[in-house]
């Protein structure tokens, strides 16, 4: 008969029983798991981290809106894909020229005493616009207005600055930062072109503009106010201009040929939904692009990549060349939404990659007290690319066909790839 070897077992020691002639312990003590943190609990448990995360995000959600808004918006009054192409393609161009100079003062005055006015010269732009599509106003005055939301600041530019102070010296956690910020823009373009189009086709064309104009001022009012975690000033950097690093140019010229590809990409899928009949069904799939990217973009920074950034970033733009080519294919062999839907879920998987290590190399060769202007500088060069993508783009399809300008953004990624294999200075900048 089995004996229990303790009258009162403590609740904190196991329980030990002899059954015949063997002896059993029965362990009822809770079990604990001492698991270490994830990359990214341990990077959002950064003093203030959360804090800054929250009003970051909120400005940034309108960077998915306003391109497509502006697009369903202009081309639904004016029937014009031309012109809600090239009214878009003014505005990034604008900011590719401004946007430098506002990271420059940023940098050399702090983030809150530039970002907060800056961000709300460019909501009044937004608001122009708006009036100017509403009231039927001739066409120069949507290029006009939409120029003047060229100040709006960097805000993706800011958090790497500011995790880039907080995580001086950790390289490791610096990668998942990089990792998690690229996530955080793909979640933008994921949920921001589909809340656009829900409004601007559910409610009516201007709500998506007037919902991005609120967020972004919000979130980057809340932001600003994030004092703690905000890099120092520089008023007087003695570095030289990130633009005459060795390094900076060949990036930019990546940068720009991938802003083709982000460009294009936008304005003929919103043309070939509404061709088939589906306008509305746009936003979705150009969501379904940006939630594969953001998932890889998790995925890729909660691993810590093998060998330089500069051996990485060729294969990186490979791969978005080769999965590019599945869009082309399933508009040009099927016609069929669901399936080209598909086939850019998994094309996007290779964008997020891609631009954490592009971001890693620019931030590794821009020197110290001008990171913002830097990755700012990158920035430019991918709102230029895009500019000209989402130009061309609405001109082919407006001359051609939605399926023949699912082209451009193969060939803008090919053009990517051969500038990445190009010889480049190694160094880094001096800091």
């Amino acid at each position: 008969m089995p004996r229990s070897t303790s009258a009162r077992p403590s609740p904190q020691s196991p329980l030990l029983i002899v059954t015949g002639d063997a002896l059993v312990a029965a362990d009822f003590r809770p079990r604990t798991r001492d698991r270490p943190p994830g990359p990214y609990r341990r990077l959002l448990s950064t003093p203030g981290a959360r804090a800054f995360t929250v009003g970051n995000l909120m400005a940034r959600m309108p960077m998915g809106m306003f391109s497509v808004s502006a697009v369903v918006m202009i081309a639904g009054t004016r029937g014009s894909y031309a012109l809600a192409g090239a009214v878009t393609a003014t505005g990034l161009a604008a900011t590719a020229l401004v946007a430098p100079w506002v990271a420059r003062l940023v940098d050399r005055h702090g983030q809150a005493r530039v970002a907060a006015p800056a961000t709300l010269l460019a909501a009044l732009g937004s608001l122009a616009l708006v009036l100017c599509v509403r009231h039927g106003a001739p066409a120069w005055t949507l290029f006009a207005a939409y120029a003047a939301t060229a100040t709006t600041p960097n805000t993706g530019g800011m958090a790497r600055a500011r995790w880039a102070h907080l995580l001086q010296g950790d390289s490791d956690a610096l990668h998942t930062a990089n990792s998690f910020e690229q996530a955080a823009d793909e979640l933008c373009f994921m949920l921001g072109p589909v809340l656009a189009a829900f409004l601007c086709t559910a409610l009516f064309p201007e709500a998506g503009t007037l919902v991005g104009v609120v967020l972004l001022v919000s979130g980057m009012l809340l932001f600003a106010a994030q004092r703690s975690t905000e890099p120092p000033a520089r008023p007087r950097p003695t570095a030289k201009a990130p633009f005459r690093v060795p390094g900076i140019p060949p990036l930019l010229a990546v940068c720009l040929a991938m802003g083709g590809v982000f460009g294009a990409m936008e304005v003929v899928t919103i043309a070939f939904a509404d061709a088939q009949g589906h306008r509305a069904a746009a936003g979705v799939v150009l969501a379904l692009q940006a939630a594969g990217s953001c998932a890889a973009g998790l995925l890729y920074g909660a691993l810590k990549p093998a060998g330089p950034a500069e051996h990485r970033l060729p294969w990186c733009v490979a791969a978005m060349t080769a999965l590019l080519t599945l869009p082309l294919l399933a508009a040009s062999l099927t016609g069929s939404l669901p399936l080209l839907a598909l086939t850019l879920l998994v094309a996007g998987m290779a964008t997020a990659p891609t631009m954490v290590t592009t971001m890693t190399l620019v931030q590794h060769r821009t020197p110290q007290g001008r990171l913002n202007e830097g990755m700012t500088l990158a920035v430019t060069g991918l709102l230029g690319g895009i500019a000209c993508g989402s130009a061309t783009g609405g001109w082919l399809v407006e001359h051609a066909s939605p399926t023949a300008a699912y082209g451009i953004p193969v060939t803008a990624a090919a053009v990517a790839l051969l500038l990445t294999l190009l010889p480049t200075p190694r160094r880094t900048a001096e800091k």
